[in-house]
C-alpha cells in the first residue's frame, strides 16, 4: 500500500495513550443515535458498538446523561441509575470482547433542551436565563422539531457544586459499568460551553466575566472526576471556535488556550496526564450547514496547530475528516488521533476500509436519529469477504 512508505506516523500506526495501547489512530467519535428507550441502553446498541470495534481501537460512546436534567434529545442513554449501569455493562462487554477501548462521553445539554425532557416539566438549566435564538430547532420525542427553545433557568451559585457532583457520580458509574474512561463534553454549545463562551455567559458571580471565572466550572468538574477515577481515565472535549447553539466567543483562540493552560496545570498538580484532549475543528460548523464560522483552511490549520502545540498530552482532532485529511493531520503531527463520525455510522468496518482505501458506504442522514433498532443503525454492509484477501482481514 502507498501509505506504508510514509515517513511519519499514519492512521494505522500504533499509539500509546497513557495506560492504553492503541493499534491505530482512527477513533469512533461520540454520535447521538437516539436508540436508548427510556434512557436505558438497548440490545441493538450492543450490536452497533460491537460492529465498530477493532483490536486496540478506541471508541467514544454517544453523549450520555449524568443526571435526569441532562437530556435534550429523545432516547438518549443515561448513566445515573443502577438499571442504566447494568444495561451499559452488556454494551461494554461486547466492545471489550472485540479488544477495543471504550470511553463514555458525559453530556449535559443545559439550555439546549425543552421542558418535555425535564423532571416535572421544569425549565432547562444554564449559565444564563437567555434562550437560544430563534432559528435553532428543538428535536422532540415524536420526531417533530419545535421552532423555539424555551427560556432556561440560570443556575444559582450554590447549585453548581451539585452539578459537579453529578458528573463525579456518573464517572464512577461509568467505571462500574466497565468503561475504560470518560470524556467530558464541554463543546458545541451545551452546558459547560455555556459557561465557557462569553457570547452566552452573562454571569456576575465567580463563574462569569473573566476567562478564569468562565473556565472554573469545567475545571471543577475535571478535578472532581480525576479525583474519583484517575486522570488517565479522563478526557475533555472542547470547541472554542464553534458557534453551534449560539455558542460564540469574542476570542476563540484565547479561550482555547485558557482552557488548555488550566488543564496543563491540573495535570502537573496531580502528576498524571489526562487521557486526551478532543478538539472540534472550526470547519465542523460549515460541514453541518449551521453556524457562522468564517475560518479558511490556512487559519483553521493555524488555529488547531496553536492549540495542539500548547496542550501537554494526547491531542485528538475531529470535524469533517476524510481518510486523506486524517492521514495528513497525523503525519504532520497536528494530531495524535482523529475521530470520525458520519462515515463510521455508515461503515462499521471503517478502519479496514481506510486501510484498503476501499469505497465507503454512503450515510443516510434521514435515519441518523430514528428509533429503529436496525435500519440506519446496524444494517450498513461490511466489505464482502471475497473482495478482501485473507491477509488483509485484520485492520492493521
Amino acid at each position: 500500500m502507498a501509505d506504508s512508505s510514509s515517513k511519519g506516523p499514519t492512521l494505522f500506526s500504533p499509539y500509546k495513550m497513557g495506560r492504553f495501547n492503541l493499534s491505530h489512530r482512527i477513533v469512533l467519535a461520540p454520535l447521538t443515535r437516539c436508540r436508548a428507550h427510556n434512557e436505558i441502553p438497548q440490545p441493538a446498541m450492543v450490536k452497533y458498538y460491537s460492529q465498530r470495534s477493532t483490536p486496540g481501537g478506541l471508541l467514544i460512546s454517544e453523549g450520555t446523561s449524568p443526571s435526569d436534567t441532562s437530556a435534550g434529545y429523545p432516547r438518549v442513554p443515561g448513566i445515573y441509575t443502577d438499571e442504566q449501569v447494568e444495561a451499559w455493562k452488556k454494551v461494554v462487554d461486547a466492545v471489550h470482547a472485540k479488544g477495543s477501548i471504550f470511553f463514555c462521553q458525559l453530556w449535559h445539554v443545559g439550555r439546549a433542551s425543552h421542558q418535555v425532557y425535564q423532571p416535572g416539566g421544569a425549565s432547562p438549566i444554564s449559565s444564563t436565563n437567555n434562550p437560544i435564538s430563534n432559528g435553532w430547532k428543538v428535536p422532540m420525542p415524536d420526531g417533530s422539531q419545535e421552532t423555539n427553545y424555551p427560556q432556561p433557568r440560570r443556575l444559582e451559585t450554590h447549585e453548581i457544586p451539585q452539578i459537579v457532583e453529578q458528573y463525579r457520580r456518573a464517572a464512577l458509574n461509568a467505571v462500574l459499568a466497565g468503561f475504560d474512561g470518560i470524556e467530558i463534553h464541554a463543546a458545541h454549545g451545551f452546558l459547560i460551553d455555556q459557561f465557557l463562551k462569553d457570547g452566552i455567559n452573562d454571569r456576575t458571580d465567580e463563574y462569569g466575566g473573566s476567562l478564569a471565572n468562565r473556565c472554573k466550572f469545567l475545571i471543577q468538574i475535571v478535578q472532581a472526576v480525576v479525583e474519583a477515577i484517575g486522570a488517565d481515565r479522563v478526557a475533555v472535549r472542547i470547541s472554542p471556535a464553534i458557534d453551534f447553539h449560539d455558542a460564540t466567543d469574542s476570542d476563540p483562540i484565547g479561550l482555547g488556550l485558557a482552557v488548555i493552560g488550566r488543564l496543563n496545570e491540573l495535570q502537573y498538580n496531580v502528576g498524571s496526564k489526562l487521557a486526551y484532549l478532543h478538539v472540534t475543528q472550526p470547519r465542523f460548523a460549515t460541514q453541518i450547514n449551521v453556524g457562522r464560522a468564517e475560518f479558511d483552511q490556512d487559519r483553521e490549520s493555524q488555529f488547531m496547530r496553536t492549540l495542539r502545540e500548547a496542550y501537554q498530552g494526547t491531542f485528538m482532532a475531529s470535524g469533517g475528516f476524510t481518510r486523506e485529511l486524517g492521514m495528513e493531520t497525523v503525519a504532520s503531527g497536528d494530531a495524535d488521533l482523529v475521530s470520525f463520525g458520519r462515515n463510521f455510522i455508515s461503515n462499521p468496518d471503517l478502519v479496514l476500509r481506510f486501510k484498503l482505501n476501499a469505497p465507503l458506504n454512503k450515510y443516510i442522514r434521514e435515519t441518523f436519529y430514528t428509533d429503529d433498532p436496525v435500519v440506519g443503525y446496524t444494517d450498513y454492509p461490511f466489505l464482502e469477504r471475497e473482495c478482501v484477501k485473507e491477509d488483509e482481514l485484520s485492520p492493521f
